[in-house]
This record gives C-alpha cells, sequence and structure tokens, in this order.
C-alpha cells in the first residue's frame, strides 16, 4: 500500500455537485492499493499515516487530533518509465482495493481519527489548500 500525505488548511471531495467529504486544518490521504497488500497491511499503514510528524513543532495527526481526508487513489501504482501512456498494472482491482481502503480508514478511526472520505470508484473533484507545502510518501 500506498499513502500520500499532504498537509492541507482545507480539502475537499465533491462527487455530482454534491460534497461528500471535507476537512479543515488536517491531512489530505491519497492512498492505493496493489495486488499483495492485505488488511495488516491497511492498519500499519493507518498507525504510520496518523503518527508521521508532518505538521508543525514536528507534530503528528494523534498529537494534536487533526481531521483526515482519505481518497483512494489508484494512480498511485501508475507505472510511466516506458512511453507517454502510463500502464496500471500494478494497482489492484477495486474488488481487492476497495476492502483495504475501507479497512485502513476503519483503522484509523480505531485509533480516534476524525476521518472523512471521498467515494470509491466514483469521478471525484478534490480540492486542497496545501501548507508547507508538506507531502510525504508512506510506502508498506
Amino acid at each position: 500500500m500506498r499513502a500520500l500525505v499532504q498537509t492541507v488548511s482545507r480539502a475537499s471531495v465533491t462527487v455530482d455537485d454534491t460534497v461528500v467529504g471535507e476537512i479543515t486544518d488536517g491531512l489530505l490521504v491519497l492512498v492505493g492499493v496493489t495486488h499483495d497488500d492485505t488488511p495488516a497491511k491497511a492498519a500499519e499503514l493507518a498507525r504510520k499515516t496518523y503518527e508521521l510528524r508532518i505538521l508543525d513543532a514536528d507534530r503528528s495527526a494523534s498529537d494534536v487530533t487533526a481531521p483526515l481526508l482519505v481518497v483512494s487513489q489508484f494512480t498511485l501504482y501508475g507505472d510511466a518509465r516506458k512511453g507517454r501512456r502510463p500502464t496500471w498494472s500494478a494497482a489492484a482491482p477495486a474488488e481487492l482495493a476497495e476492502p483495504l481502503v475501507t479497512a485502513y480508514v476503519e483503522a484509523l478511526r480505531a485509533r480516534g481519527a476524525t476521518v472523512q472520505t471521498g467515494r470509491f470508484r466514483a469521478h471525484m473533484l478534490v480540492e486542497s489548500v496545501n501548507v508547507g507545502p508538506r507531502t510525504i510518501l508512506l510506502e508498506l
């Protein structure tokens, strides 16, 4: 699994002209799943994300109870090393990815995190105002 974590002053996800998730002063997390990922990896990635010291004064979301907006992002496993057209073969199919993204969100909530989400398999408009900017790629 991969998570691209960004500090944001605000972020939102809109589907069909309806805001389905939004946060202020927290983390926007784009999550990608590959073929050999497991619920255990989802739980470990959730722990790493929530405890990542990426906020001001070397603090984590868990330290300051910052909210998270989690958006599934299969393109984190895109490969464009050959040619101009990326391949998505390393990305897990939706049937495997959706339950693992859900497990990731549930693991964050089990740690006490306030979590908003996008909508799986929907055409989403993701807006964010990055702070810093600070962006970290976590990978298991």
